[in-house]
Parts: C-alpha cells; sequence; structure tokens
C-alpha cells in the first residue's frame, strides 16, 4: 500500500500555532473545556487542532486533481488555508513581537491581536467542504476516523469533532471519561439550549439548600460573605494553649494592604486576632508566620519551635484543630475584612452539631465518601496530618454542606424528571454533578486564600494534595451553589457555542445526529474494542511519565461521582476507587513496598511496557497508510527514553517532530521551575520493513548530523533553553527508529549477544550537540572554549534560566562535558543539593580560598575568577573590580572578555520593581563597561499574558 505524505510531514505554522496556544489562558479566561471541569495538563486546543487536521490532510502535490489544483495551484496557498482553518486570522506572530516592543516603550495599544484567539475560530461551510474534498482525495472517504486512546480531558477529540471527523476518545480513568461526556457527547447532542435547563433547575436546587443551611451562615445587613479564613491549631508544647498555624497573615496585598495580627498575651487562654491596615502595617510584618517548613512557632513563648513530629503525631490523633481568624466580605465591588462575630462562630458550632447527628445516617444512606485515602506519591502529605478518608479533606460545616446539597438534589429529581424527558433530565442531573464537583474543589481544608488577588484557591493549584496550614470557606448557604452552577453553565455555553456551527454545518435538519460521530470508550488504551486496520489517524498526547499521577488526584472526585452520577454511567463507576495498577504512569509509590531501593527504576519499566502495549494496540487498530501523532512535553531525558524505547518496540518509525511553545511562564512558574515550555509533535509511521540489525557506532554520525541540523533550525525559529534540548530529541529518535533493530558493542552477560540501544544514549548525543551549538550562541557566535566547569555553569543558566533545576538533569548535563556533578561541581560549591534539585550558588557564598577569592593571583577555573570580580564589585565597589582586572592581568585577556560577554547572555537579566532579580546580572550589568566591544542584550520582554492582565492561576482547571 502507497503511504502519500501527510500534511503534517512537510510542515507546521510552529510560530503561529505557539502564540495563540499561549493566548488561550493568557486573557484569565480559559477555554471553555478547561473550565467545565478539572483535568490536569491539558494540550491548547490550538495546537491539538493542527495535530488533528495535519495528521488527516495531505501534503500538497503537484499531481493533484485539477479541482484540488485550481483550488491550490501554489504550496504556499494550501498552508495559508491550512493556517486560516486553525482559527488564526492576520499574524500572530509579528502581533506578539509589536506588543513587545510596545511594552518596552510603554506604549499602551488599542488592540493587541489582529485577530480573535484562534480556538474561538471554527471552520465555516465553505473551508469544511474543501476539507472534505481533500479527505476524499487522500483516504476514499470524506470522513476519516481519528482515535485518541488517551483523551484525557478531550482537547484532542474536542477539537477533532468540531473539524467533522467521526472521533473515538478511549480513557481509563472513569473520572476522565465523565468529563468527556461531559465535554463531547452531551453538548454536540443538546446544543446551546440546555444551559437554560441547567441554569433555571439549578437555581431550585440552590434555593432549596439556602433555606436549610442560611442559620448556619449568619450575614449582617447589606453583607456578603466572600470567604471564611482559618488556620489550623495545635497545642503548644510548653502551655498547652492553642497555637494558631499560618505562613503568614497577610489578607490582602497590593495597594492598600491589610493583614491580620495575632495577640497572645500570658493572662489569655487562646490568642486573638486584629485586622491591621494603613499606618499599623509600618510596625508589623504579616509576612512572618508561625509555620515554616512544618514546623511551627509559638506565639505564647519566646522561641519555642514546635517540631514537625510534634505537629504530626498532634494531626494524627486528632488533636488538631482550627480557628477561624478572619472573615471576608463584599460590599459592592469593595472587600472588607473583618473578625468573626460570636454569632458567626456560634453558627460554626451549630453547623458541626448537626453534620455530627446527621453523619450516622448519611453514613447509612452512602451520601458522605468514607473510602480511605491509599498511599501514594500524590496523598502522602495528607496523609501525615491525619486526613485518612476522603471526606476528612473537609471541615465538618463544609461536609454539612455537601450533605445537605446531595439530599436537595437526591429529592429534586423525581421532579426534573416528570417536567423533563428522561434523556434531557438525566443530562441535567450530570451538569449538576459536574456544578458540586466544583464545590469540593473549591470549598475543602485544601482550599487556600490567595491575598494578592483576593480570591480563594481551588484544591489543585498544583498538582497535588498539599497540605494547607490555612484555608479558605465559601458561604454554603447564599453563594457557594449558585457560583459553582453559574461557572457551569457559562463553561457549557461556551462550549455548546464552540461544537454548534459544526453541529449546524453537517446535520442542519438534525444537529443532534453530530453526537453520532464520538464514542467515549472507558478501557485499557493497551485493549481497545476496535477493528483491525480501521483507524485512519491516532492523534495521542500521552501520560507525561511521573509528572501528573491522574489516577491519585482523581480519586478526590471519584467518590462523591459515584454518588451522584453512578447511576448515569455505572459503567465508569464500578469500583471503589480509581484504576492505579492499570495506569500508564511512572509511579514509585507503587512499588515501594516491593523494592523500596529500586521504586523509581521499577516505576520506568513499569511505564516502558505499559506504553509499549499502547503503541502496539495504536499500530494494530491503525491503517497501513495510517499516521501517528504523538504530543508530547517533558523535560528529562529518562521520560523521553521511555517513550522512545515504547514507540519504537510498539512497530513505529518517528519521521518528523515539531517544538511548538505551548506553555506560557505563567503557568510554568519559570522563574521557579526549569520546566520545558514546548510540547514536540511526533509524526510516526507504521514500520514497512524489519531491516537488517545496524551498529550504533556506524549510525552515530547520521544521528549527531540529524541533531545538529534540526537544533540550528530550531533555534532560528526561537526555540531556546531546555526546549532546544528537548526539540533535538526527535530528530536523534527519527534516525535510529527507522534504523531499527540498533545494536551496541555491549554484551548481554547471560546470552552473549549485542544488547539494543536505549534511546538514552542516542539522547544524550542529542544533548551535547545542542550542548555545543547553545556554546557558540552565549559567546556571541564567537568560537569559544572554556574550562568544562565553567562550560557546564554558562550552559546551565542558558537551558534551566532558574537558580533551581532537578538534579537528575544538572547531571546528565554534567556528563556531557565529561564532569561528575557530585565530584567536580557540588564539591567547589558550583552547586549545592536541595531534596531532588541542585542550587546554582552566588559568587559571596563560593568566596573563599582557592575558589571565588578576589585576594587570590591565579585561578584554576575561569568562573572562579569571574565570580572573584563580582566579590571584589560587591565589597568595594568598580574601582575595587578595575584594580583587581589589572592586577590579575585578567582585563587584558580575550579569553576572559569573551566569558564575561557569555555571562551577560546567559544569565537572566530578569528584574522586579525595577531591580535585577539575580546578583550576578547586577554585578555584570555594573562591570560591562571595564571591558570593550562587549554587547549588552535587552532585559527580557514580558509574554503576552503581562501584557494582557494578570493571569489568574487559582482557577485554572487543567
Amino acid at each position: 500500500m502507497t503511504r502519500p505524505r501527510a500534511f503534517i510531514e512537510d510542515w507546521l505554522p510552529i510560530g503561529a500555532i505557539g502564540v495563540e496556544s499561549r493566548r488561550e489562558n493568557s486573557t484569565g479566561q480559559h477555554p471553555p473545556p478547561n473550565r467545565l471541569h478539572v483535568w490536569w495538563a491539558r494540550r491548547p486546543l490550538t495546537a491539538s487542532r493542527a495535530a488533528v487536521l495535519g495528521s488527516v490532510l495531505p501534503a500538497w502535490s503537484d499531481d493533484w486533481p485539477d479541482d484540488l489544483r485550481a483550488r491550490f495551484p501554489e504550496e504556499e496557498d494550501y498552508r495559508k488555508w491550512f493556517i486560516r482553518m486553525l482559527g488564526i486570522r492576520g499574524d500572530p506572530v509579528a502581533d506578539y513581537k509589536r506588543i513587545l516592543v510596545a511594552k518596552e516603550e510603554g506604549i499602551k495599544l488599542k488592540q493587541a491581536y489582529e485577530g480573535k484567539r484562534a480556538f474561538t475560530v471554527g471552520p465555516d461551510a465553505e473551508q469544511v467542504a474543501t476539507l472534505r474534498c481533500l479527505l476524499t482525495h487522500r483516504w476514499g472517504t470524506e470522513t476519516p476516523t481519528v482515535l485518541d486512546p488517551t483523551a484525557g480531558g478531550g482537547s484532542i477529540p474536542f477539537e477533532s469533532v468540531r473539524l467533522g471527523l467521526p472521533t473515538k476518545a478511549n480513557e481509563l480513568n472513569p473520572v476522565a471519561s465523565f468529563v468527556l461526556e461531559a465535554t463531547l457527547t452531551l453538548p454536540a447532542h443538546f446544543g446551546p439550549d440546555l444551559a437554560d435547563d441547567i441554569a433555571n433547575w439549578g437555581k431550585v436546587w440552590a434555593d432549596r439548600v439556602e433555606k436549610r443551611l442560611k442559620q448556619f451562615y449568619p450575614r449582617r445587613p447589606g453583607e456578603s460573605i466572600y470567604a471564611y479564613l482559618f488556620a489550623r491549631t495545635v497545642a503548644c508544647p510548653e502551655t498547652g494553649k492553642p497555637v494558631p498555624l499560618s505562613p503568614n497573615w497577610w489578607l490582602l496585598k497590593g495597594k492598600d494592604p491589610v493583614a491580620a495580627k495575632i495577640i497572645a498575651e500570658p493572662h489569655m487562654d487562646e490568642c486573638r486576632f486584629e485586622i491591621v491596615k494603613d499606618r499599623k502595617l509600618k510596625e508589623y510584618d504579616p509576612g512572618v508566620g508561625t509555620v515554616n517548613r512544618g514546623k511551627g512557632r509559638s506565639p505564647w513563648t519566646a522561641g519555642t519551635i514546635i517540631p514537625q513530629q510534634y505537629i504530626w503525631e498532634t494531626a494524627q490523633t486528632g488533636k488538631m484543630s482550627t480557628r477561624l481568624f478572619a472573615i471576608a466580605t463584599k460590599k459592592s465591588r469593595d472587600i472588607i475584612f473583618r473578625l468573626p462575630s460570636a454569632e458567626d462562630l456560634s453558627a460554626l458550632v451549630e453547623a458541626e452539631k448537626h453534620f455530627a447527628n446527621r453523619f450516622s445516617q448519611w453514613q447509612k444512606d452512602k451520601i458522605i465518601p468514607e473510602e480511605a485515602i491509599p498511599n501514594g506519591s500524590k496523598t502522602m502529605d495528607v496523609l501525615r496530618y491525619g486526613l485518612y478518608s476522603w471526606n476528612q479533606l473537609f471541615q465538618p460545616r463544609q461536609r454539612f454542606f455537601l450533605g445537605i446539597a446531595m439530599e436537595e438534589l437526591s429529592t429534586l429529581k423525581p421532579q426534573l424528571h416528570r417536567q423533563l424527558d428522561s434523556e434531557r433530565a438525566s443530562a441535567v442531573e450530570m451538569y449538576f454533578s459536574v456544578a458540586l464537583n466544583k464545590a469540593l474543589n473549591y470549598n475543602s481544608s485544601l482550599s487556600s486564600w490567595n491575598a494578592q488577588r483576593a480570591i480563594v484557591r481551588s484544591v489543585f493549584d498544583r498538582h497535588d494534595f498539599a497540605f494547607k496550614w490555612s484555608f479558605a470557606e465559601f458561604d454554603g448557604a447564599h453563594n457557594l451553589l449558585p457560583w459553582v452552577i453559574n461557572q457551569v453553565v457559562d463553561a457549557y455555553r461556551g462550549i455548546a457555542k464552540l461544537i454548534d456551527p459544526s453541529r449546524a454545518i453537517l446535520f442542519p435538519a438534525q444537529p443532534e445526529r453530530a453526537a453520532d460521530m464520538i464514542d467515549v470508550q472507558r478501557g485499557d488504551a493497551a485493549d481497545l474494542p476496535i477493528e483491525d486496520g480501521s483507524i485512519h489517524a491516532v492523534v495521542i498526547d500521552p501520560p507525561y511519565y511521573d509528572n501528573v499521577q491522574y489516577a491519585e488526584l482523581s480519586d478526590f472526585f471519584y467518590v462523591w461521582l459515584k454518588r451522584t452520577a453512578g447511576h448515569l454511567y455505572p459503567q465508569f463507576f464500578d469500583a471503589e476507587l480509581t484504576d492505579k495498577a492499570s495506569e500508564a504512569v511512572a509511579n514509585p509509590a507503587r512499588f515501594v513496598d516491593f523494592d523500596k531501593k529500586n521504586a523509581k527504576d521499577l516505576a520506568r519499566r513499569d511505564y516502558e511496557a505499559k506504553m509499549t502495549n499502547i503503541f502496539a494496540e495504536a499500530h494494530r487498530v491503525l491503517r497501513d497508510d495510517g499516521v501517528l501523532t504523538v504530543m508530547f512535553n517533558h523535560k528529562k531525558v529518562e521520560a523521553w527514553d521511555a517513550l522512545g524505547r515504547s514507540l519504537i518496540e510498539g512497530g513505529f518509525e518517528i519521521l518528523t517532530s515539531w517544538p511548538v511553545h505551548t506553555e506560557s511562564a505563567h503557568t510554568l512558574n519559570q522563574a521557579k521551575k526549569a520546566a520545558s515550555a514546548s510540547t514536540i509533535l511526533l509524526t510516526c509511521r507504521k514500520r514497512t520493513a524489519a531491516p537488517d540489525p545496524v551498529w550504533w557506532d556506524d549510525l552515530r554520525g547520521e544521528a549527531q548530523r540529524a541533531a545538529r541540523r534540526k537544533a540550528e533550525e530550531y533555534a532560528a525559529d526561537g526555540i531556546e533553553g531546555v526546549d532546544l534540548y528537548v526539540a533535538a530529541f526527535g530528530p536523534v529518535l527519527s534516525v535510529i527508529s527507522r534504523r531499527w533493530p540498533v545494536l551496541t558493542s555491549e554484551a548481554d552477560p547471560d546470552t552473549g549477544e549485542p544488547v539494543l540501544l536505549r534511546p538514552e544514549e542516542a539522547l544524550d548525543l542529542a544533548r551535547k550537540e545542542v550542548a555545543g551549538l547553545r556554546l557558540r550562541g552565549i559567546a556571541s557566535g564567537r568560537p569559544v572554549r572554556f574550562d568544562p566547569v565553567t562550560e557546564w555553569y554558562l550552559l546551565a543558566w542558558d537551558a534551566f534560566q532558574a537558580v533551581s533545576f532537578p538534579y537528575d538533569e544538572a547531571r546528565k548535563l554534567a556528563f556531557s562535558l565529561g564532569l561528575d556533578l557530585d565530584g567536580d561541581l557540588r564539591k567547589i560549591r558550583i552547586v549545592t543539593k536541595k531534596a531532588s534539585s541542585v542550587v546554582l550558588q552566588e559568587p559571596k557564598d563560593r568566596r573563599r580560598p582557592g575558589l571565588a577569592d578576589p585576594e587570590a593571583a591565579d585561578f584554576e577555573r575561569q568562573i572562579d575568577a569571574a565570580h572573584a570580580l563580582m566579590n571584589a564589585h560587591r565589597e568595594d565597589g568598580v574601582k575595587t573590580a578595575e584594580a583587581f582586572l589589572k592586577r590579575t592581568g585578567l582585563g587584558a585577556r580575550a579569553e576572559f572578555r569573551d566569558l564575561i560577554q557569555a555571562l551577560i547572555n546567559a544569565v537572566p537579566r530578569t528584574r522586579k520593581a525595577g531591580r535585577f532579580i539575580r546578583p550576578e546580572a547586577a554585578a555584570l550589568d555594573a562591570l560591562a563597561f571595564l571591558f570593550s566591544d562587549l554587547q549588552m542584550p535587552e532585559d527580557p520582554r514580558p509574554g503576552p499574558e503581562e501584557v494582557q492582565g494578570e493571569l489568574d492561576l487559582s482557577s485554572a482547571e487543567g
């Protein structure tokens, strides 16, 4: 069978896709699917549409039929049409550059981008007609089938549905399967009108809950309770008096800051609080709390430290309590903080009593989940603090709200089904389950207060169950249900609005038939109920190795969904908890009891074996001329090693790779984490034949050239830092996958046969090629060489753009330069180890004889001399630094001037409040005039999200 080239094998507008992917979440308004329900590590819709469309479309050809040649006489015409099919209007890359210049020059633009965000623009009828002509030419059918075997939150199938393609979305996780139904099937079937039913019946539900709960959430006249703020408490080890624990006491930061002040005087039995603002804040530092790094500090006695072990034991024996210390109220648009009144405290106690009275009946009726929280990588933190079952993640009044809300939902269902047809009533029920899940996420003892933005953070502001010392509670009577229902209605309307044009184009007479094109399956991606060779394109965003433990996290929702939606989707909720054993993630917690020492390696092998089976299954169901496109984002070599080996063993060869800069700096917190901001799109085909084995030594040169050539292309396209190293992995994997099996000179100790190459060895080669390329770039193109330690230091700043980055990544970079991280770098205090990361040391921390000593006459390493110069400047100013250069002769050495240039280029010039964050950048900026012909780079410019307004990550669900 011939295999016509796919569009994605020839070209992708990676710059425009990258800008539009970042725009999706840069305005504070996330795409509707992301806002409907939490799912972790969703791919951008624009990038997902590009992956789907590029996989099913043919590459341009001058041998096309006359009608297609008339429509696209030149390849450039075809590319422009593809860009418009992605929803991209204008030139977002040029717009982005214009925004950067305007920001730097202080110009306020009336319009940042020429076009709307790309994901909001769907194909029109004419575009769909053209698309179907192209698909018929390529596949012999105008409706080729697209499969996403690990669909997760549904970005890939969502965009496939909008293109009018028959779509199969498979997912092992039952919560994700539920989300897929809510995101794909129901909006495609019911369209926008269902939103009115959700809103109207939601009001009935909320009104009933308010009637039963309002006495437990008292309000003053004209007041709306925005949030109740609590702190955990333990007894002081010396006095026995309660100690409220909070890392800080900020209530509101910014222009008019407000804080709570703790007052603990000897005659008191318990502390009291004061709301502090204006002048009083000058005499008080709210940033100093009563707990730091797990250890407490008692306000009752001077300097008494409360050990972490003591806090753990207190929590595990049920003796940790809570203290309501402030209430955020809203009047008009203003947020006003006040202390809790006696009525507020009494209502809290009464709610706890009523919950205790109802709890046994709710247990009997199985309304409140009692499933135990299992040991896991992400659950360890809450288990340490005595939270052993899922309902214990909520305080008594929060649980009381949940129980009443579920009771009222149960009594509402018969009325709902009497007045709506059964199918529609069930759909409304489902979205009520979504709303209740949103309430769980924002009204738990793990939901914290964001003083910077004066909002409640969700439980999953990070991908874990981080224990919160202080937390926020919604007004469960008056505000919580109306808010979450409104959020769900708004998200549903947005989803339906995106899907509806396709429904109208494809099925003008019966738009609800669009749902027939969607098949949501719950099952193992390694065992799909799909016929051999029936799928035209597999587009997959696989689990990202150890980045997210999906099953562990989703149990938080699963135990409640069983009770609210289990009767609607019994096939999703037939187990006690989600399936951890079958999940394709690297989870060391699953192997600790079996072999604690090797748990991490066993987790890697488990992930690799499962991904191999998943790709082998994709190979089975894919047509021989079909396309597999993999979207992957990970900075760790071992993750790419496992993915690459799985793809190859699954029977695929990698043909092309495209790095797309999809993640915003806000999402990644780039200032602190050395994260990869690019999603790599790997286009793969079935390996046509098993060639004779080839030796790695014979293939190494080809792989080196491929890595070097593509790295240069990617660098020219603006790919940099960690992303450039990661982007070079694809071309090297392409070389070895095409020539597989690849043998090494190493022999198996049991059989004596040559050992197959691990992709990791080839990826290390790619890393070395990129390192050489970047070293030239850091030195402004000059062919320089420094000692290995200095080169490592420069490349670490250049790649990670962060003070702290993973130990293993530091080790691999050191290895590529012939260094040992512990022996060569930690020993001389270039870095220190902190948990599983390393931290670059400031020059002042390296000031000692034999290292960065400004009094030394010569230096073993060039970076030591540069740090000594910075120390001289720091201690006695520019004149002393100039004297140091003259005394050592370094000022006249071209290689030292090249090093200073390289450091200026490598060390981030990020500023805060007008000052450089890194002291190295400040010193280099001040010292630059001492060297001739140095090129000073422009300070970093903000991304589009900073120009258009700060992104509210606290409500980012996905």
